[in-house]
Order: C-alpha cells, then sequence, then structure tokens
C-alpha cells in the first residue's frame, strides 16, 4: 500500500480540538485553577499541567453518529509542542508494569471524515494524554473498560453526541516515580442533552487504585519500591459511580453546571461502608452503570 492509500500519513487536519458548542446546550471547558498548557488535538483537548507532566483535563467530543472503526496502531509519541521534560515519556513506561492508560480513549474521536477520524486516532497516542496505571487486570479494571465500551455503545446505539471528561486526580501526595508522581485515582464525566435536546445530564464515575496499606507500612513499602527501583504500590481498582460534586471537591475544578445537572440519585445510608463516601455507589458489574 502507498503511502497515499495509508490514512495515518494523510495531511493532519486542523486541530482544532474540543468543541463547547458541540451539544445543543453549550459545556465550556472548566477552570482547573492551575497552570496548564492547552493542547487541541483532533475532536479533543488536553490541558496538560506542566509541573506534574500529566494531564490536568481532557475533554472529547463523540459523535455517535459517525464513528468509524479503524484499526488500534500502537504509536504513542511525544507532543512536539511541548519540551519533553513537561509530558510523561517511554522513560516511566519502560521495564516495569505500568500501563500507559489512554485518558481520551482511542475509539472516542474517531469520526467523522475517514482521514479526520485517521488522525484523531493517531493524536490519541500522544503521550501527552496517557497516565500511568497499574497493568494488572482485575474485575474493576474491566469494568472501567467495560464502562468506557458503555459510553461509545450509547453514543452509537443513539447516534447521540455526547461530551467527556477524563482525567487524573492529582494529588500533593502521590507516591514519586522515575520524575512523576502516580495518580491513584481517575474520574471520568460524561454530558450529553436530553432528546428535546433542552437539558443537559450529566454522570461522574471514578476509578480508585489506591494501596491498601496505611501509616508504617506503607511506608515501608514506598522505601522497598524506591531501593529497588520499582513503580510504588498501587492497590486493587475499584469503581464507582459518584456525585460530580464530590469530583469538583477532589480536584479543585470548576464543576457547577456538570454538577448541577447530575443524573445520580443520592444513595441513602445510615453508616457508609468503610472506605466509601456517602452517595457512592460501588460497581460490581457493567449492569450497574448508568447514564
Amino acid at each position: 500500500m502507498s503511502t497515499a492509500d495509508d490514512p495515518t500519513t494523510a495531511t493532519t487536519p486542523d486541530r482544532t480540538g474540543y468543541d463547547p458548542s458541540f451539544l445543543t446546550v453549550d459545556v465550556p471547558l472548566p477552570a482547573v485553577h492551575t497552570t496548564v498548557r492547552e493542547l487541541p488535538y483532533v475532536h479533543f483537548t488536553v490541558l496538560l499541567d506542566p509541573a506534574r507532566r500529566l494531564a490536568a483535563l481532557t475533554a472529547v467530543n463523540i459523535d455517535g453518529a459517525s464513528l468509524l472503526d479503524l484499526g488500534r496502531g500502537d504509536d504513542w509519541h511525544v507532543d512536539d509542542r511541548v519540551p519533553d521534560d513537561e509530558q510523561t515519556g517511554p522513560d516511566v513506561y519502560a521495564s516495569n508494569d505500568l500501563d500507559r492508560g489512554h485518558l481520551v480513549r482511542r475509539r472516542d474521536p474517531v469520526w467523522g471524515d475517514p482521514s479526520v477520524a485517521a488522525a484523531a486516532n493517531v493524536d490519541t497516542f500522544s503521550f501527552t494524554n496517557a497516565a500511568p496505571q497499574a497493568a494488572e487486570f482485575n474485575q474493576s479494571k474491566e469494568l472501567w473498560l467495560g464502562l468506557e465500551d458503555q459510553v461509545l455503545q450509547y453514543a452509537s446505539t443513539h447516534r447521540q453526541r455526547l461530551t467527556v471528561f477524563t482525567a487524573p486526580v492529582l494529588l500533593d501526595d502521590d507516591a514519586p516515580y522515575r520524575g512523576v508522581r502516580l495518580p491513584r485515582r481517575f474520574f471520568k464525566v460524561a454530558a450529553w442533552t436530553t432528546s428535546d435536546g433542552g437539558s443537559l445530564r450529566t454522570a461522574a464515575y471514578l476509578l480508585d487504585q489506591s494501596p491498601e496499606l496505611e501509616g508504617v507500612d506503607l511506608e515501608a513499602a514506598f522505601a522497598r519500591a524506591h531501593e529497588l527501583g520499582d513503580p510504588p504500590p498501587l492497590g486493587p481498582y475499584r469503581t464507582y459511580q459518584v456525585p460530580v460534586r464530590d469530583i469538583a471537591e477532589m480536584t479543585g475544578f470548576d464543576l457547577a453546571q456538570l454538577a448541577e445537572a447530575d443524573t445520580l440519585q443520592p444513595v441513602p445510608t445510615i453508616e457508609p461502608p468503610d472506605g466509601i463516601r456517602a452517595g457512592w455507589v460501588p460497581l460490581t458489574s457493567v449492569d450497574q452503570l448508568s447514564f
């Protein structure tokens, strides 16, 4: 096949990035209250935190009526618009069990004209759109991936437009590793409009891989990992549907518009289960996902 026939070698369309007017209700990029580089890609935008070398926030537009099924590819690359020392590149993922976890999922922006979709596919493999995650699969991480499939399937089946915000929760006490600090939590907020186009609806989800160890045991585990040059310990994946307002509280982002449209009905509890905040819904199967 000649390069002219290969969509991945086509001239990259204009990277106009996330479109706040994509839905029938305007949804601007949330204010993140930290210094970021705004990086537009094809159908999505990354707000890169150069101090943390990871995305503070990603935002993608999904057009369920014109999604295309393209081959995956695996061409991870640094973004040459950003200094290498402001992004988490291949060295962090080498010779360990850390995954390059897509934030904007590969298939989400792959829609529209084939050449545009192909460019979006390639753009998702920028290291600015990745964050380190523990590679081991278990039910809850598969559930997180199932959530991503469910969001995309919903958009495709109903020919629906969606906007999705995804990011790691960047905390000051995240453990250091190879010049970056590894996030323990990741969130996703999906936004769409009602069938009449008049009202915004949202749903928020949280993936938690916090270590189960605490106190002295956790400090000792961190020290051993540092001595061996291993990633710091990460715990088993847990997935929750959570109030959007709690994502705002964790991150400090201005999510007021999204919180007001939250579809999650608070779950009344007399005493929340250990480690679970009131209003958080632990998810154990894809059938429980709602949006």
